[in-house]
């Protein structure tokens, strides 16, 4: 019976492994190539209010000031402020200016890390402020 015994173990076992044969090998997963990109810069958000006719102008104006193309001016803030007084946040020593509100844009621009300040309101269009006091 010993014999009997370790014959069917035998086959049983047998069979088990012939019934594992047929299943397929376990598939791998595919490798795929990823292209490793460096992230883009992302595109800077435009000023609100860098496209009003002030803007282009104190743009223009200070890329003639400067000697460069207008490209390199950037449009760093835009503002809408009410001066307190007719000299419209860039007061001169021994000036005399209206006591008035006036309602104007305060444009900051930058060329080369140098910021520019143009102040505007009234009927005045924009100008240089070189010396800001507002």
């Amino acid at each position: 019976m010993i014999g009997v015994r370790t014959w069917l173990a035998a086959l049983a076992l047998g069979l088990t492994l012939t019934a594992c044969a047929d299943d397929p090998a376990p598939t791998q997963p595919e490798e795929t190539a990823v292209e490793e990109t460096t992230p883009a810069e992302p595109a800077p958000t435009p000023v609100p209010g860098a496209d009003s006719p002030d803007v282009v102008a104190s743009v223009a104006n200070l890329a003639a000031t400067l000697d460069v193309e207008p490209d390199s001016v950037e449009v760093v803030d835009v503002q809408e402020v009410t001066w307190s007084d007719g000299s419209k946040g860039c007061a001169r020593k021994g000036m005399l200016y209206t006591q008035s509100l006036i309602d104007g844009s305060r444009i900051t621009l930058q060329v080369d890390g140098t910021r520019y300040e143009y102040h505007s309101g009234g009927s005045g269009g924009p100008f240089l402020c070189e010396r800001p006091t507002q």
